[in-house]
């Protein structure tokens, strides 16, 4: 017999109710067949600590060091700069590890507690004084969330405040693993693992979360759950959840779960975007769900391995022995101005590309809506450039609203080619017109005004400064830089890249 209740948010407090499901009667197999690659191996200058980190899809991350400082690098393993912003009240200290926050932001765990790593900046951010260390992993779902599993429970990051999810007034306390995966009946979820039980919180509603256990997993007996992944959607597949057992892989596919039926027992597995990595017994496999194909990494030692952290390109980042190195199955291009999953409200958007250092491509062209569109370097823009060099916007009028894909592709002279794949949402823009008093005003003072009224930021407490400031606005919050708190709901984003489109009126 089925219970479920829902409850709404509360002050630092989200509720629900555990639920089970009926067991599945039959398991479906796939049987990859892995392709061998000798993999792009990009290795760092500096010494990674054996602890996650996070992967930036447009090149390089951010890491905790062996020496415990914590370092931002670039796209060929060089160190980026990266400190402590003068309006912290307290310096991080000794780091420990670096998590994922948004697109381009990471959280990272020192001895002082927890900083927003965001454009070269560790930043303090206020709800930090709620959560001291203990982080163990996070995961961030469509609408915009970012979920902290933490050793005193289940917290929820959004629009700059911090609830923590509960079920009957109790903690989620001792949390190994989350991923966010649609859930089995399709709804948006976030799963995670707990004390060896699989659950997964479902929004019902705005500000109403479900937590469900699944009890349809089919695990054999003794066999237990030991890690979980998510897969995002594209308009060529549903997002999915992949969860690792001490015996085996399974993944729940639209006709259910499936069980990944590999040569060797599966140990380590790592997702991010549509790209599952797979430490398998010594073999280092990597599925690309867009094109549902395996490869197998060869000329790769694995007798000591380690993930770190992936990213949407297709890259992993690793330890292997005492050296840190980024795999990609190829010189895979880096897409800027367009992230993998975002929602795209603007009729014309400047997309560039950004390629792995070494050998030239011959030719250089991106794919949308069926149209293959060539470009020139070194800006490789997706919309021409101007006479000075300066990058144009690319024009999406005439896209159907919905799922869509981007392909920016390089072709070389011995006939190889790397492709990065991104997927997007269209929705274009209303042409309400909205107004900054009516419609910006109370975002500012919500969520900009403490930095940029009186804080140590660049004024923005009127409405000229917002206008003459839209365009590097709009690109802080859609790169997830800005605010300096946590990113805006992506409905706020939209409302802001609205109202600069139809006339920024005041």
């Amino acid at each position: 017999m089925k219970t479920r209740a829902s409850y709404r948010i509360g002050p630092l407090m989200l509720a629900a109710l555990l639920s089970g499901c009926e067991p599945t009667p039959s398991l479906p197999q796939d049987h990859p067949s892995p392709q061998p690659f000798a993999p792009v191996q990009v290795r760092t200058e500096v010494d990674v600590a054996p602890a996650s980190g996070f992967a930036d899809q447009t090149g390089g991350g951010i890491f905790a060091t062996a020496d415990g400082n914590v370092i931002r690098l670039r796209l060929d393993g060089t160190r980026a700069a990266l400190e402590s912003h003068p309006g912290n009240t307290v310096t991080p200290g000794r780091a420990r590890a670096v998590f994922r926050m948004g697109a381009g932001s990471a959280l990272v765990e020192a001895d002082n507690g927890l900083f927003l790593a965001q454009s070269g900046w560790l930043i303090a951010p206020p709800w930090r004084e709620v959560l001291g260390t203990g982080l163990v992993a996070t995961a961030a779902t469509p609408d915009g969330a970012v979920w902290l599993g933490h050793a005193s429970g289940l917290y929820r990051l959004q629009d700059g405040a911090l609830s923590a999810l509960k079920v009957n007034g109790q903690a989620l306390d001792g949390i190994t693993a989350l991923a966010s995966a649609p859930a089995e009946d399709g709804a948006q979820g976030l799963w995670f693992l707990r004390q060896e039980t699989l659950s997964v919180a479902v929004r019902t509603a705005p500000g109403t979360w479900q937590v469900r256990q699944v009890s349809s997993l089919p695990l054999q007996e003794g066999e237990r759950v030991v890690g979980l992944a998510g897969l995002g959607a594209s308009e060529k597949g549903k997002g999915e959840a992949w969860v690792l057992t001490s015996s085996r892989l399974l993944r729940l596919a639209a006709d259910g779960w499936r069980q990944v039926a590999l040569a060797r027992k599966p140990e380590q597995v790592l997702a991010a975007g549509r790209f599952v990595w797979v430490n398998m017994d010594g073999k280092l496999l990597a599925h690309d769900a867009e094109t549902g194909t395996w490869g197998e990494a060869s000329g790769v030692d694995t007798r000591e391995f380690r993930f770190l952290a992936a990213d949407e390109s297709g890259c992993a980042w690793v330890q292997l022995g005492a050296e840190t190195v980024a795999l990609s199955k190829g010189p895979v291009p880096r897409v800027l101005g367009l992230l993998e999953g975002s929602q795209v409200v603007e009729d014309s958007l400047v997309v560039s590309a950004r390629l792995v250092p070494g050998v030239a491509p011959l030719t250089f062209s991106y794919e949308v809506a069926g149209v293959e569109v060539p470009v020139r370097g070194p800006a490789y823009s997706l919309g021409g450039t101007e006479a000075d060099g300066t990058p144009k916007a690319y024009s999406f009028v005439g896209l159907e609203p919905g799922l869509h894909s981007l392909s920016a592709v390089a072709r070389y002279a011995d006939g190889t080619e790397a492709r990065r794949v991104v997927s997007f949402d269209y929705q274009p823009l209303s042409t309400v017109a909205l107004g900054w008093d009516k419609d910006i005003r109370p975002i500012h003072e919500a969520r900009c005004a403490k930095c940029h009224d009186t804080g140590p930021a660049r004024p923005l407490g009127t409405y000229t400064l917002w206008k003459d400031n839209a365009e590097s606005i709009i690109a802080a919050v859609k790169d997830q830089r800005m605010p300096a708190d946590g990113p805006l709901d992506p409905q706020l984003i939209s409302l802001i890249q609205r109202w600069a489109a139809t006339g920024a009126n005041p």
